[in-house]
């Protein structure tokens, strides 16, 4: 087995030399489209196998394995033009209704650009993917592992960090939410899929034929709107199995609230949507005039709310401020709690998000169909004597243990609370309830000041984005 870790090390070093590729936010998307290359050629050797009759959607002479397998095959100049004149090109405009794994191709190559532009690095790089075989199990795990290296890498590539949920988190959410074959799952802020691999991998043990397999690979979907977590998405997707298009470059604010009906409904939803994020001018206008707001995460949080089925379920990660919101963010909470159960709150400390945000965030579990009628909080802790989380040590999901093992036996202790809905109502929908059983002397501490402050800050933000929203639709 090549040694995985080293293979993408001496990639990106050697990417570095390369004066085209600009910042590590170019170097991960240049990296990606070649493993999305190679690994697709090592797929359609499985494909050949299991797919009657499968036939390439790509030309013969642009296959990887025709272009690329041989060490000495093209280099330097004569390597850079193939790519700029005819690979790039054939593939952009590929049809797309020859087969799903046209559409795949397409899909990654609409948006996707190569940065490097010395034939000969180039040729080093390729060399070096050579060396892995995604059709070994053993290196296709390891390879799982380095993949989520390459996303945390993503901090020093600007807002593309914004991608990234530590995969405790994503894999808590999906055990809770505990998805079975054949219900529709969607993430509609996917990212690069970390929910929808933590939900293949859940479901997967229940797949006993090839039936249950088609079932598995046509319940699950995610919508992304940018290219570089689109392409990171779909190369993962391929790494767990899917050979179906399973991740769609879109935006679903987009589309008015009102054009979404019944056979668009879903019976789990898992997301952690961008929040802080602001959306283009007019796409609040597809929003009910209650719910306009440039603020993604609210937007996305209502959208999810008409788009489950009754009894469907939903884990999201949201931030602080729209537990304490007001204006429209009550609004929507009224609507939240109206419609659906919030059942559960699971307050995460400081530093979960860190180093793409500082934050405090939360994790909602609801069903619709039901009103609230009480709320459970679970505040959870650090580990002993962990005072933050940062890159090299994040959130485990051993963490978690705790949680789980109150989740069907609830009792109050001191990092379990249950508020009425009718407290919740007097206090005008602001969910941003401390845990009671905390000690009151550690008020003074300069951490818990600083978080203060946060919240402070956080407020008066909300206060000034719903000032602004009262102008603009007074100036209309």
């Amino acid at each position: 087995m090549s040694n995985i870790t080293t293979n993408i090390k001496g990639i990106r070093d050697i990417m570095r030399k390369d004066t085209g590729v600009d910042g590590d936010a170019q170097r991960i998307s240049q990296m990606v489209w070649m493993l999305f290359m190679k690994i697709f050629a090592d797929k359609e050797e499985e494909w050949e196998i299991t797919i009657d009759n499968y036939e390439s959607p790509i030309p013969e002479h642009l296959k990887w394995q025709n272009w690329a397998a041989d060490d000495e095959g093209l280099t330097g100049d004569a390597l850079m033009e193939f790519i700029e004149t005819e690979l790039f090109p054939a593939l952009k405009e590929l049809d797309i209704t020859i087969s799903p794994q046209a559409k795949i191709i397409r899909s990654v190559f609409d948006d996707t650009y190569n940065f490097m532009k010395n034939g000969t690095l180039f040729r080093q790089v390729i060399n070096v993917i050579n060396e892995i075989d995604f059709n070994s199990t053993s290196e296709r795990h390891v390879f799982n592992d380095i993949y989520e290296t390459i996303l945390k890498d993503l901090q020093s590539a600007g807002s593309s960090g914004e991608y990234y949920t530590p995969r405790a988190v994503t894999q808590f959410m999906v055990d809770m939410i505990n998805p079975q074959l054949g219900e529709s799952v969607l993430d509609p802020a996917c990212g690069t899929g970390g929910f929808l691999t933590c939900t293949i991998d859940a479901v997967r043990n229940q797949v006993k034929t090839p039936k249950d397999r088609d079932i598995l690979q046509k319940s699950i979907r995610g919508i992304e709107k940018k290219p570089l977590p689109h392409l990171l998405c779909t190369t993962n997707l391929m790494l767990h199995g899917f050979d179906l298009p399973v991740v769609r470059r879109d935006n679903l604010l987009s589309k008015p609230y009102a054009d979404w009906g019944a056979k668009d409904k879903l019976d789990i939803i898992l997301s952690n949507p961008p929040f802080g994020g602001v959306e283009e001018d007019g796409t609040e206008t597809n929003f009910p005039k209650k719910f306009r707001t440039k603020e993604t995460a609210d937007l996305f949080l209502a959208l999810i709310i008409k788009l489950l089925k009754d009894k469907g379920r939903c884990a999201i990660v949201l931030p602080d401020g729209t537990l304490f919101g007001e204006g429209m963010k009550t609004r929507l909470k009224e609507e939240l709690l109206d419609k659906c159960n919030l059942h559960t709150i699971v307050r995460l400390p400081n530093g979960v998000f860190n180093p793409y945000t500082s934050i405090k965030t939360n994790l909602l579990f609801f069903e619709k169909g039901t009103p609230t009628k009480e709320i459970w909080y679970y505040e959870h802790p650090y580990p002993e004597g962990v005072k933050s989380y940062n890159k090299t040590k994040p959130i485990n999901i051993k963490e978690f243990d705790t949680e789980k093992a109150w989740w069907n036996n609830r009792e109050e202790n001191t990092q379990a609370w249950k508020v009425s809905i009718d407290d919740i109502k007097k206090r005008g929908y602001n969910l941003d309830i401390k845990n009671p059983h905390q000690e009151l002397d550690t008020l003074a501490s300069p951490e818990v000041l600083l978080e203060k402050f946060r919240t402070t800050e956080q407020k008066i933000s909300t206060i000034q984005d719903e000032i602004i929203n009262v102008l603009t639709e007074a100036l209309k």
